[in-house]
């Protein structure tokens, strides 16, 4: 993204009006009082980049830092706790975390603000579809108390939704006040709409959104909960996979991550195994075939260690597949497994030149997406979910509750939906697993093709 389209961006979350109401947090109201945790304030911002060089060109440009709202308890808040009644959603596919945050907003809004009418949608957005007739399921203390020791969603979730009309008709008919929305780039665009139909309405209902991707690819988030376990759990497999391709004469183990657009869980799980001898992503662009291509590369590999470890995001080379897309119920592009597609043209290349290997294809993905979250993970759900409740208590809406630069942040929907975040082929982290495979930076063989994959995020439609 250039600085013209940073500065165009609007990086300050609405408010749905003044708020009147003191909090019931017993914070200090000093700032620097070292007695107790300070009440945040909407002027207390965190800086998009903090290094000196970029404060320089802004002092030069005389243009004042872009920066996100930070995230925390405000002394003044919007909504009454004793009127106030809370739905949350989870949407989308399964990850790690999502019944931490689920318990982590259920304990807030209970033991620090006192809300006691809390609901869960079930189903994901379609819960909100009186066709389905589905009941929302009373959420307290006690039964949430231990389900973030459980993988996947306690709620359940789906893909898809009825629409913002639906939903907005049932979010008044229910008397909702809150709406937390638990999901990826698809649910933070349905929250977005959401949120304009209730503005459209002049109804005073918030909603907040905390950031679901295993693929870690909000922009303007260093990390979303999960991604962490999701890269230990594959790098343990790895090993294991690692040790498949040891145990044979010329062995090649094939491993497919998650990773639609971004290549971010590929490119952890090879720093954090060190294992790994070529790892293939939805930014890099490779041939198949070749002196360059990345056969011939493996072939190679074999011939001087008899081992090989590979492993290739979801999304990569896509370009391999023809003919017409099919979309899920979210809208996203059916991509066709490659994975298969490598499995069977190693196989087939190296058959056909006779070279003896063994090859074994390997695809956890679904095992890792309902695995229960980690040590880190849990607690980052948890603190994310806080973070969550101070902003609505306080009346914020069409928010995304996110951490950057070591600090917790809110900023607007439209910014975090704007453009995704994607590994950077020049980066710090690619010239990382660059060093640790060992593999070539090009396996084109046509010098002058470009790179670089440079994929279209899609575009915002209310």
């Amino acid at each position: 993204m250039t600085k013209e389209e940073l500065y165009s961006l609007d990086f300050n979350v609405k408010n749905l009006g003044e708020c009147k109401i003191p909090s019931m947090l017993g914070l200090s109201k000093t700032k620097d009082d070292s007695d107790s945790f300070n009440f945040v304030s909407d002027t207390d911002r965190v800086l998009l980049d903090g290094s000196n060089n970029v404060l320089l060109d802004y002092m030069e440009l005389k243009h004042e830092p872009i920066s996100f709202e930070k995230a925390g308890p405000r002394q003044m808040l919007y909504f009454d706790h004793s009127k106030t009644k809370v739905a949350i959603v989870t949407a989308g596919g399964l990850c790690p975390g999502l019944n931490n945050v689920i318990r982590g907003l259920v304990m807030q809004l209970y033991r620090r603000y006192n809300v006691t009418n809390v609901v869960g949608v079930k189903y994901g957005l379609m819960g909100f579809d009186p066709k389905n007739e589905l009941e929302f399921e009373p959420l307290n203390p006690d039964i949430v108390d231990r389900i973030h020791l459980q993988g996947g969603s306690f709620l359940s979730s789906s893909r898809g939704d009825p629409g913002k009309t639906v939903i907005v008709d049932t979010l008044q008919r229910e008397n909702i006040n809150i709406l937390f929305c638990i999901g990826g780039d698809g649910t933070l665009r349905a929250a977005q709409s959401i949120s304009n139909e209730i503005e459209r309405r002049g109804l005073k209902i918030a909603v907040g959104c905390i950031p679901k991707t295993i693929d870690n690819d909000i922009n303007f988030i260093d990390k979303s909960f999960g991604f962490e376990t999701a890269f230990s759990q594959a790098s343990d497999i790895c090993t294991n996979a690692h040790n498949e391709a040891k145990g044979a004469y010329n062995g090649i183990a094939l491993v497919r991550l998650m990773g639609r657009d971004a290549g971010f869980i590929v490119a952890n799980t090879t720093l954090a195994t060190g294992d790994v001898n070529f790892a293939l992503i939805p930014e890099l662009k490779f041939d198949l075939y070749g002196k360059n291509g990345i056969i011939n590369q493996i072939k190679e590999r074999l011939e001087k260690r008899k081992h090989a470890l590979v492993l290739v995001a979801e999304g990569a080379g896509q370009y391999f597949f023809n003919g017409e897309k099919d979309f899920d119920a979210s809208g996203n592009v059916k991509y066709s497994d490659i994975g298969l597609l490598l499995r069977d043209a190693i196989h087939k290349q190296l058959d056909e030149e006779g070279f003896n290997h063994t090859i074994k294809y390997i695809d956890p993905s679904y095992i890792i997406r309902s695995a229960p979250a980690n040590s880190n993970d849990s607690k980052f759900c948890n603190q994310l979910a806080q973070n969550a409740v101070h902003a609505a208590m306080a009346g914020k809406t069409a928010f995304v509750v996110g951490h950057w630069n070591g600090m917790f942040t809110i900023l607007p929907i439209m910014a975090a939906i704007k453009e995704r975040k994607r590994v950077r082929l020049k980066g710090e982290l690619w010239w990382s697993v660059l060093e640790s495979t060992g593999q070539k930076p090009r396996m084109l063989n046509n010098d002058d093709e470009e790179l670089e994959i440079i994929l279209p995020t899609p575009e915002f439609k209310d």
